[in-house]
């Protein structure tokens, strides 16, 4: 029998997904650090490298529509544990390669094994939280990739000082297997969970998060490849779809390519660096944070869904442009300053996975869900590899216009093709939603 005063459960839950986006970030972004010490181990090419950071956005991005489908039919408990332990047994893996072509190989399972990762958060903080705070848990659990790799980097720097690339990545991995376990014993979705009380299950059914029934209706729903064709009807999702690709292109330099633009291009000490790009990192953390919750204040202060959701994602991709004031300074000072204001600026734009919360259908939310995050996920397939090209001769000054240009192009996206935020309805003509031109 469930206590009958109001629990606050669904926090327990926002830490879960916190934790498993760190850990999610960590394995994503460890090769990052060790790439300069990797090239030089087994004598590989800037080509090369940006071929291993792209090999994972390929198979993550391929993955992102099956595994949102997955999403929607198998239980996340069980799901997000079976994905957590594959994909770091994969990268503690990458500790013995002494080849090109096996660690391309690893690279591409842990993308196999993280696709249905960020559908299946969105799914749960659709099930455990009301419209209203939903900006919010978006925002606290996206946070965790910036929180975490700001004290990551500086970490993972000393940690493979003192032991290595190899024994960083082997670390890495013995990290994600134990929260593996840790996320099959403590999650539950709202329904099953024995300590949530009927009055924040009530809470979140009321501000429209799944109820039981809900689920159990849709478990009964088989796939359908009308379903499939709904996710790419709508102007408003191609909208969002797109805006994600642009904001993710500079994620995805940060991830990729900016220790070895501190170390390599502009010459700092690799521990200097480590600590160094803590600092945008931190910047992005803020922004998030302030994005999600100044969202969901403009919300529950009666503006609307357009302006509360939208105007931190646009603000932000401005700001992000800056990241281009970084070729025209030659001062440490400047640089980090200029990379910071635009991974700040990155942040705040980040809580775009609310409009998927917001706008997509219920019933195939996880597969738009995938769609968002496959066309998303691109920039991590095209982003390493052209930025590998463009350095070739050793100048990043174009690498960091082609980052700019595409942050703009995200800004019309959001700006002009999205539309009224406002769920789209998939039965009958309920609203002006229903048709391509919504």
């Amino acid at each position: 029998m469930r206590e009958i005063n109001s629990t606050k459960k669904r926090y327990n839950i926002l830490v879960l997904i916190f934790g498993t986006v760190v850990i999610n970030y960590l394995d994503r972004t460890n090769i990052s650090v060790a790439a300069s010490a990797i090239s030089q181990s087994l004598e590989l090419s800037t080509v090369q490298m940006g071929s291993i950071f792209s090999v994972f956005g390929i198979a993550y991005a391929v993955l992102q529509i099956p595994g949102g489908i997955i999403v929607d039919k198998v239980r996340l408990r069980f799901l997000y544990a079976l994905m957590l332990f594959l994909w770091s047994v994969a990268t503690l893996f990458q500790g013995f390669v002494n080849s090109f072509k096996v660690l391309l190989g690893l690279r591409a399972s842990i993308g196999v094994f993280e696709a249905p990762s960020y559908p299946a958060n969105n799914a749960i903080v659709t099930k455990w939280f009301p419209e209203t705070e939903r900006a919010s848990a978006i925002a606290i659990y996206t946070s965790g990739q910036f929180i975490g790799l700001a004290f990551l980097f500086p970490a993972l720097t000393l940690i493979q000082d003192k032991v290595g690339w190899r024994g960083l990545l082997i670390i890495s991995g013995v990290i994600g297997i134990i929260w593996a376990i840790v996320w099959y014993v403590f999650y539950r979705d709202p329904d099953q969970h024995k300590t949530v009380s009927d009055a924040e299950l009530k809470l979140i059914k009321q501000g429209g998060g799944f109820s039981k029934e809900a689920k159990t209706h849709y478990d009964k729903e088989r796939f359908s490849w009308g379903d499939f064709f709904e996710a790419f009807k709508y102007r408003k999702l191609w909208g969002i779809y797109l805006g994600q690709f642009c904001m993710g292109s500079m994620s995805i330099f940060f991830l990729t390519w900016f220790p070895t633009y501190l170390v390599e291009y502009r010459g700092f000490d690799f521990i200097k660096s480590g600590f160094l790009a803590s600092i945008p990192f931190l910047a992005a953390f803020c922004g998030v944070l302030l994005a999600g919750f100044s969202s969901d204040f403009l919300i529950k202060n009666g503006k609307t869904p357009e302006f509360a959701r939208k105007a931190p994602v646009l603000i932000g991709l401005l700001l992000s442009t800056l990241i281009i004031g970084a070729n025209f300074t030659e001062s440490t000072f400047l640089i980090i300053l200029f990379l910071t204001i635009a991974f700040f600026g990155n942040g705040l734009a980040s809580i775009t996975w609310v409009f998927v919360s917001l706008i997509a259908p219920k019933r195939i939310i996880g597969l738009v869900g995938g769609v968002f995050n496959l066309i998303g996920g691109l920039s991590a397939v095209v982003v390493p590899f052209v930025i590998g090209v463009l350095v070739q001769e050793g100048d990043f000054s174009p690498a960091l216009f082609f980052i700019g240009i595409l942050t703009v192009i995200g800004f019309l996206s959001f700006l002009l093709v999205v539309g009224k935020v406002k769920r789209i309805q998939l039965e009958g003509n309920k609203d002006e939603l229903n048709g391509i031109g919504a």
